[in-house]
């Protein structure tokens, strides 16, 4: 089933629901890997080590043996074949700059040799320099084998051993073999790629416009409404990788489309009931200490726009979304505006 070679060490840095999904993905491909999660609170990584389990994230599942979990993130680290990024994008920086003393590599726990590969779960940019996880890592870590999995991939579904399909990209094409064999199961199908711009970008934009259809659902506009909010939210978003040196054919694929549709329909999508409890009025800390993990819209919405007004590329539905977001604009004024483009005619990603 998967490629990766018996008695691999993987350390997964994140346990919240999609690093603790992607740590048993990691042991179902190969049952003789060892994947430790690392996480900040010692109550959750305890009982994944004792217990198996990560209740407080996937409560009611259970956890592969070879999956343990720590505190500290020497031992994480230490001889770590592959490193997966599943915290949230504004605290990357500082976990990154705390793991890099320990990114030796080596199964064999000397730290010498090739420096580990780096996979991201991650969907989001840095607020402060709109930069995208693989141009954040390279700020921190210099050169490093990278990839990125992005995809229709709601990590409740996954743990439970659902079906679905992902894309692992990476400018390397070794490096997107590598990873993608590192997860890929019978219930997890991961296809390679080389367009890393293209999937973080639309991995990024896809969380503003679940938002937006969450706002659109609050408010009762009805299926329409929330349909043309994802197609014409993908245009801009089409438009803007481009604009950016990516490809549209990747936004089209499970990637872009695919990821939007299954973050925007779903309420298991913390960004999609944030669009949703901030149509009911209520103030954006409230909603957001409700959703049991980080929304990723919030953190990301000032860089998106930033990104598309540096790159001259009009993003009506998007800005509307952040204005809510940052700006405390009223839901209801912005989602009775995410529908006013130019009445010349759809502005299609290729014209």
């Amino acid at each position: 089933m998967s490629a990766v070679s018996d008695g691999r060490r993987v350390a997964v840095l994140g346990a919240g629901s999609w690093g603790t999904t992607f740590a048993q993905l990691v042991a179902d491909a190969d049952p003789g890997a060892r994947v430790v999660v690392w996480g900040r609170d010692g109550a959750v990584t305890d009982e994944i080590t004792r217990e198996h389990a990560n209740s407080r994230y996937l409560p009611g599942l259970r956890l592969p043996s070879g999956v343990t979990g720590t505190t500290e993130l020497a031992a994480a680290l230490a001889g770590a074949d592959d490193v997966v990024l599943a915290v949230p994008v504004q605290r990357l920086r500082g976990v990154l700059g705390a793991a890099a003393p320990h990114l030796g590599g080596g199964s064999d726990g000397s730290g010498g040799g090739t420096r580990p590969t780096v996979v991201s779960l991650l969907k989001g940019l840095e607020l402060e320099t709109h930069l995208r996880v693989s141009q954040l890592v390279a700020d921190v870590l210099g050169e490093v084998p990278y990839a990125v999995v992005s995809g229709p991939n709601l990590a409740r579904e996954i743990a439970e051993r659902r079906p679905c399909a992902t894309v692992v990209a990476s400018v390397h094409e070794h490096v997107a073999d590598r990873a993608a064999a590192l997860c890929a199961t019978d219930y997890f199908r991961p296809f390679t790629a080389r367009d890393v711009v293209g999937v973080e970008v639309a991995g990024a934009a896809k969380n503003l416009l679940a938002v937006g259809v969450g706002l659109a659902e609050g408010l009762g506009l009805g299926d329409n409404a929330k349909a043309s909010v994802i197609a014409l939210g993908l245009a801009e978003v089409t438009r803007l990788v481009v604009a950016l040196g990516g490809s549209a054919a990747t936004v089209a694929g499970l990637a872009g489309a695919g990821d939007a549709f299954a973050t925007c329909a779903s309420t298991l999508s913390r960004n999609h009931r944030l669009g949703v409890g901030l149509s009911q009025g209520r103030p954006l800390q409230e909603v957001l200490d409700g959703l049991g993990g980080t929304a990723e819209a919030v953190g990301t919405a000032r860089s998106i726009t930033a990104l598309a007004e540096g790159a001259g590329v009009a993003m009506g539905v998007v800005e509307q979304v952040a204005a809510v977001l940052v700006e405390g604009r009223d839901p209801r004024d912005a989602a009775l505006h995410l529908l006013s483009q130019p009445l010349r005619g759809e502005r299609l990603p290729w014209r």
